[in-house]
């Protein structure tokens, strides 16, 4: 075969003569793209380097294949397994046009004991990679569980809301039909009909959103009082009600107008709990139909019922993470500058919404009690799009820059932070998607950018 020589990327610290001392114990093999070099749980006999190209190394989890590594020149595969005797973990595939280097079990062992330098190298990795292969496994396996649990409480969430918010929405009809119904002598004798009352109430309610808490109690004393003057039994227990449904003295004076003095009183009262209930069941709509807004939400966030890999609006994933996280967004101003014209993706969906769940978490945690996430979706080029996620907190100290993306690195208290979440992110979007993530930060300006291709 050809002298390893010019191959000193697979092992930095070695002499060209020690790299060639291994690659004499080894035959030379070439792949295709796409070509399986080994299978998962097939007897593992050779080691594995890597002289030109990429291997992909993925495992099936469940129905999901999971990447745990892509190889690249100098990197090796398949060293634990061989030395174990068991089958390999994984499967092997050819990212591109690549060359490896195969040593067999026997010519391997050979090597270790010869104390030849290439083979203690990959003896002293072997250590370091069992770690980070067995916790992206446990990883996988625990989000796999997640998601499981996820579509049980979503399945099990969805029907007593989806239930409630039908009944609520037929208690409505039914106290409108009510209403219709009632005659003017329920008011005890005397004036318009009731109904008439009711329904220019409900024409006559506004929303008092935009009332400081300040307006709102004067609104509040003064409708009070007006209630008082004309002997309402309960006016002040009143006046918050008939104020939210966005009533006023100079509404209640024509309704004064039509009663009859000593019906006011039980007129006006009527009214107040009328009112009550159409806000109650108001609220009660709104209240459920928010759960079922979060039971889709959360099984479009983890693509329940979907197969692992499927087309998709890269912008359907961060807004459906954005409702996820919506009790941490509420102190926050969130902008959006989204190129709706992207075309859609083919990816792992619930994947990459793992990626923006901890890039968005960890800029709202940056920013402490307030600030501005700010997201942006672009065209790069022919095949390519960018998603920045960024923040205006302190940012991030250039001295440790480098490192974010380190497993177990954190820059949270003890407690806080695993250390994981940008691990994740980076072997989901590089690993997984073959794309790229980058961080710019400097003070008030710290953007995380997500770079995937369109295709592949």
């Amino acid at each position: 075969m050809t002298s390893a020589a010019g191959q000193t990327a697979l092992f930095p610290h070695l002499s060209p003569a020690d790299i060639d001392s291994l690659c004499v114990h080894g035959t030379e093999q070439t792949l295709t793209t796409g070509e399986r070099l080994f299978s998962q749980d097939e007897p593992a006999t050779n080691l594995f380097i890597i002289l030109e190209g990429q291997i992909k190394i993925s495992k099936h989890i469940g129905e999901q294949e999971v990447v745990l590594a892509i190889h690249e020149a100098g990197g090796f595969s398949g060293a634990l397994s061989l030395l174990t005797g068991d089958g390999y973990t994984a499967d092997g595939y050819a990212l591109s046009p690549t060359r490896v280097l195969i040593v067999s079990a026997a010519a391997f062992r050979h090597a270790l004991a010869a104390d030849v330098p290439g083979a203690q190298v990959v003896l002293a990795a072997m250590a370091r990679r069992v770690a980070s292969t067995e916790q992206i496994a446990q990883q996988s396996e625990k989000l796999a569980a997640l998601g499981k649990l996820s579509a049980g409480l979503a399945h099990e969430l969805n029907n007593p809301a989806a239930a409630a918010h039908r009944a609520a929405a037929q208690l409505q009809g039914s106290l409108d039909a009510l209403f219709a119904a009632t005659p003017g002598g329920a008011a005890g004798g005397g004036g318009d009909p009731l109904p008439a009352i009711i329904a220019a109430a409900r024409r006559q309610a506004r929303s008092t959103s935009h009332l400081t808490p300040l307006q709102k109690g004067d609104a509040e004393d003064a409708l009070g009082t007006w209630l008082d003057d004309h002997g309402v039994t309960a006016a002040w227990d009143l006046a918050p009600t008939l104020v939210e449904a966005g009533l006023d003295p100079a509404w209640l004076d024509g309704v004064a107008a039509q009663i009859a003095a000593p019906a006011l009183d039980r007129t006006v009262t009527w009214l107040g709990q009328a009112l009550t209930v159409c806000s109650l069941i108001g609220t009660i709509e709104s209240s459920t139909g928010r759960i079922s807004d979060l039971v889709k939400a959360i099984k479009a966030y983890t693509y329940m019922d979907q197969a692992p890999v499927q087309e998709m609006d890269i912008h359907d994933g961060i807004e459906n993470t954005l409702l996820i996280l919506g009790h941490k967004l509420r102190p926050f101003t969130v902008e959006r500058d989204y190129d709706r014209s992207l075309p859609r993706l083919c990816a792992h969906g619930s994947e990459l919404n793992q990626v923006w769940t901890n890039l968005i978490d960890n800029a709202l945690d940056a920013m402490g009690a307030t600030g501005t996430l700010r997201l942006r979706t672009a065209r790069e080029g022919a095949d390519g799009l960018l998603v920045e996620i960024g923040d205006n907190g302190p940012g991030i100290p250039a001295a440790i820059q480098a490192r974010i993306f380190e497993p177990f690195f954190t820059t949270k208290g003890v407690g806080v932070g695993t250390g994981l979440g940008l691990d994740i992110a980076y072997r989901i979007v590089v690993q997984t998607h073959h794309g790229d993530i980058r961080l710019l930060s400097e003070p008030g300006n710290t953007r995380f950018q997500v770079r995937l291709p369109l295709t592949g």
